[in-house]
């Protein structure tokens, strides 16, 4: 009877053993991953937080060229109605949208400047004003740059810098006017002088 009892003992241990052996094994098991859930959220939050601050940049980088568009037309349709010929009637008396007499390059630029809205540094604007002429321009615009039926561009470009560092340090930094930047925004507008 004792070794009937003895085997049973026995085989109650044996099972509890390997138990704990599996138990033990699972412990040593779970402590070698503890350490790689907090490096997989690294990798993770720094992968979130680029795609957060690229998706920034580009809306600013988006804001800053619908701008630059809009104030491009507008200063080329203001040049086109205040030409050499608006000085010669009442018209140009500086109230409301028009100017005190015929355009110049220096008007253009305030008014762009006055133009500008919140986020968008005027120190990095530069604006061109030309006056071209071509072979199909009137005879009066080889004399008279602003004359009516003669062309006014103007063209702005914008230093435009990226905030994140990631991003700014991967599109390299060119020329853009008088400053540098990673990316030079441009527009030009040209309209043909109608007063």
């Amino acid at each position: 009877m004792n070794r009937e009892m003895g085997s049973a003992e026995s085989e109650r241990t044996q099972p509890e053993t390997q138990t704990v052996r599996s138990m033990t094994i699972d412990i040593r098991h779970l402590r070698g991953d503890c350490g790689s859930a907090i490096v997989e959220y690294a990798i993770v939050f720094l992968l979130f937080m680029t795609m957060i601050m690229g998706t920034i940049d580009f809306g600013r980088a988006l804001y800053t060229y619908h701008y630059l568009s809009n104030v491009t037309r507008d200063a080329s349709r203001w040049a086109a109605v205040n030409g050499s010929a608006c000085g010669g009637d009442s018209s140009c008396n500086g109230a409301g949208y028009m100017n005190n007499g015929p355009v110049s390059q220096s008007d253009v630029q305030t008014f762009i400047t006055n133009h500008t809205p919140p986020g968008i540094d005027t120190s990095r604007l530069t604006t061109t004003v030309t006056w071209p002429v071509s072979t199909d321009s009137p005879a009066s615009c080889g004399t008279t740059a602003n004359a009516p039926g003669c062309t006014v561009k103007v063209q702005l470009r914008y230093a435009f810098n990226f905030i994140s560092p990631l991003v700014s340090k991967a599109v390299p930094a060119t020329a853009c006017g008088s400053n540098t930047a990673n990316l030079c925004l441009t527009s030009i507008s040209e309209m043909i002088i109608a007063h």
